[in-house]
């Protein structure tokens, strides 16, 4: 139900364009990370799939969810209902490590296909940037990095 309703909003056009907005984050974040130059030309070749997305966090915490409730099932309500409210940081925490310990073996290929369904996912909800799109996230990401004090790319 979850992917069918993001497939559904993608039609939408104001939505449509948030998704490429999404793209062109990722993309401006595959491009800083790999140091090449943040302007239009320089993030543009890049990709619109990223390792550590809000999308792969989401999809990470549903099948965490499914896999640590299903066994609660048989608890009373009352107790099933309490766990389940107490493990909700528990699953929060795993599924915020799961997606970092995968960003940093993105490179290993049992890793990789554990990330594909995730990466697959993104593909609903980025769209291609166009170059005002762009723009807009390389300023945003130069005004934060200017903020934090590592502006090191030009």
């Amino acid at each position: 139900m979850f992917v069918g309703y993001i497939w559904v909003i993608g039609f939408m056009p104001d939505i449509r364009r948030v998704f490429g907005y999404h793209g062109a984050e990722h993309k401006t974040i595959n491009a800083y990370e790999a140091k090449a130059p943040l302007t239009v030309e320089g993030v543009r070749p890049f990709t619109t799939a990223h390792p550590r997305c809000g999308t792969a966090f989401l999809l990470t915490i549903v099948v965490l969810s499914i896999l640590v409730f299903a066994p609660l099932a048989r608890l009373p309500l009352g107790w099933g209902l309490v766990a389940r409210v107490l493990l909700i940081p528990v699953i929060a925490m795993l599924g915020y490590e799961f997606i970092r310990f995968s960003a940093r073996h993105i490179n290993n290929p049992i890793m990789r296909a554990v990330i594909t369904p995730s990466l697959a996912l993104q593909s609903l909800t980025t769209r291609p940037p166009d170059d005002s799109m762009l723009q807009v996230s390389i300023a945003a990401l130069k005004r934060v990095l200017e903020i934090e004090g590592n502006l090191s790319v030009e």
